[in-house]
Parts: structure tokens; C-alpha cells; sequence
């Protein structure tokens, strides 16, 4: 199947994520399937949450922190600052203090803990999170395409969404238990019952959002995962491994694009050792990947003459990629 019959065959997949180690062509592939799925009518949102901006290169444009980007017809790239969403929890929980206690500032060591903790790295990742949560939820585009962070920080992401809902599920059940027995103390001193557990309801919202996230990002139905390889050894072994994982946490994997491939007929007449070397070494390492992933292989992309960055690139990588019929390039 090519990745064209992929996408066809499947238009109840509103959610593809393209992933695989750093500096395989991940973004360049989101880039393009973005606008291909634009130029078929569907309105896309191409996001990430990679720190170095990458979609803005690729579009040439400035978009880092700006929200949904309208790039061409149908299509809108969103980079998510990490730094401004850390701030904007900041105030949100100085704001949450000030509504729930009743305080006219927020006092100095409270907000001392919460500069303090917000400094921390795991913050970040946290704060990435969220965001993701926010754009995934919302439901406004018929795609999103998720330009993955590299397969390390992609697997901690992925992860997190166990990690928040059984920590919360813990807390859950502490305060529930903790406000019968407020209800029933004040029952027996003949007071009203406690007002609502505000904390009880924010982590109960937060339960909510993460199971939303997660739902999507297990359901085959809805969601697309395609690992990027190259056809190099440690690449494929890697690619592997992450593989294996990623199936620990129910991600539907969907198939496979190979990336760089060289032109077949670059390999004719008089060439220099080195490049026929090179050639040669490739065919090895693909001959591999037929092997090990075989009939799940959707695609395999030519190494293009120069780096695919602007609309005119991303337009013939297009044409390139999801030719009718093609499963093979």
C-alpha cells in the first residue's frame, strides 16, 4: 500500500504522527503530506514542539509562538513556545491561589515555590504536554499532523500520559476519600455539607483532558503513526527498537517511509569509487529494510537535488510522494 492509499483508505485518521531519530527528514515529511492534504481540500494543522523551529525554516516564515499560521489554502503551521506556556502557568496557578484562598497577593514564598518550580526541566516537558493536549483536543481541523520531537523525548511524551493519569487517579480517590469525611464531620456537628472540592474538580478537568489525548493517540481508527528510516545500519536497528517500544504503548504504527534514497539510475556510466561504493552499501541497507518491515513500507522518497525548504520544494516533493498509485519513488 502507498502512503497515498494509506491516507485514502483510512479518511477516518485525522490524527498522523511522523517520528524517528533526529535529522531523518521527519519535518520535511509532515511539511509535505500537510500540503498535499491541503491541496485535496482538507483543512490541516501542521504543528511541533521542537525547540529549533524547524517548521519555520522549512516554510520560511517566522511562525515560532505565534499560534495556527495560515501557510497556503487549507493550511496552518503551529510552533509551540514552551518558554511563553511555562509563564502562562504561572499565572494560572498565582491566579488559582488568589481565587481559592481569598488572598489579595499571592504570598512571597508561594511565589518564590512556583519561579522555583518552574525552572525545573521536567517543566518543560510538562508544559509541552499541555499543549499538545490543547491542540489535539479541540477538533477544529480535519488533520493534524504532528511533527514528533526525536524518538528519546517522543517516548517520554507518550509515556506521560500514563504517568499523569495514574498519578491523578491516586490523588483522585485521596480527596474523594477526603471529602466524605469532611461531609461526614459535618454532619455530625449539624453543619452544612463542605463546599465544593475545588481542587477535586481542577484534577478531575486534568484527568478529562489527558484521557481525551490518550484515546486518540491509541485509537487506530483515529490515528497514524509513520517512522521515518534511512537506509543506513544503525538507523534500521534503531528504528527496531523503537518500534517495539512504541507498540508497548498501544501507538498504531502504520507503516514505514524511507527516506533519502538515491536515484536509481545514478549509478550509470563512469562514477567514482566512492559513489559506487556508496550505492552499493545503500541497496545492502535497503535490501534490509524490505526484510524487516516489508509490505508496512509506504514509501520510498529520492534524495532530492537540494534541501526541500519553501513552498515550490514541498510542492514537487509532493508530487514526488503521493503520485497515484505509487508506493515506490
Amino acid at each position: 500500500m502507498s502512503l497515498r492509499a494509506a491516507f485514502e483508505s483510512q479518511p477516518g485518521r485525522r490524527y498522523i504522527m511522523f517520528g524517528g531519530k533526529g535529522g531523518l527528514g521527519k519535518t520535511t515529511l509532515s511539511a509535505t503530506t500537510a500540503f498535499w492534504l491541503a491541496g485535496q481540500g482538507k483543512r490541516v494543522l501542521l504543528f511541533s514542539v521542537d525547540p529549533q523551529a524547524s517548521l519555520s525554516d522549512i516554510f520560511q516564515r517566522d511562525i515560532f509562538g505565534k499560534g495556527p499560521v495560515p501557510i497556503v489554502r487549507n493550511l496552518w503551521a503551529q510552533e509551540v513556545d514552551a518558554d511563553r506556556r511555562i509563564k502562562d502557568y504561572q499565572e494560572e496557578i498565582r491566579k488559582k491561589i488568589l481565587d481559592m484562598y481569598g488572598f489579595d497577593r499571592v504570598p512571597e514564598e508561594i511565589d518564590n515555590y512556583i519561579a522555583a518550580a518552574s525552572a525545573e526541566p521536567a517543566m518543560e516537558e510538562s508544559a509541552i504536554f499541555d499543549a499538545v493536549v490543547d491542540i489535539i483536543v479541540q477538533g477544529d481541523y480535519d488533520y493534524y499532523i504532528y511533527d514528533l520531537v526525536p524518538l528519546g523525548h517522543a517516548l517520554y511524551y507518550l509515556s506521560m500520559a500514563k504517568v499523569y493519569d495514574e498519578w491523578i487517579n491516586k490523588i483522585t480517590r485521596l480527596r474523594e476519600d477526603m471529602k466524605q469525611y469532611d461531609q461526614v464531620a459535618a454532619t455530625m456537628r449539624r453543619e452544612t455539607a463542605t463546599e465544593e472540592d475545588q481542587i477535586l474538580k481542577e484534577l478531575l478537568y486534568i484527568k478529562a483532558r489527558i484521557n481525551a489525548s490518550s484515546q486518540i493517540l491509541t485509537d487506530r481508527a483515529r490515528t497514524a503513526f509513520f517512522f521515518v528510516v534511512v537506509p543506513e545500519e544503525m538507523i534500521i536497528l534503531d528504528t527496531q527498537k523503537a518500534a517495539a517500544l512504541f507498540a508497548k504503548f498501544d501507538v498504531p504504527i502504520s507503516g514505514y517511509i524511507v527516506n533519502r534514497v538515491l536515484p536509481p539510475d545514478l549509478g550509470r556510466g563512469q562514477i567514482p569509487p566512492f559513489l559506487r561504493n556508496r550505492i552499493a552499501m545503500q541497496e545492502k541497507y535497503l535490501a534490509e529494510i524490505k526484510g524487516a518491515f516489508g509490505g508496512e513500507i509506504r514509501a520510498y522518497v529520492p534524495e532530492m537535488e537540494r534541501d526541500v525548504t519553501g513552498l515550490p520544494m514541498i510542492e514537487r516533493l509532493a508530487e514526488r510522494l503521493f503520485a497515484a498509485g505509487t508506493a515506490t519513488a
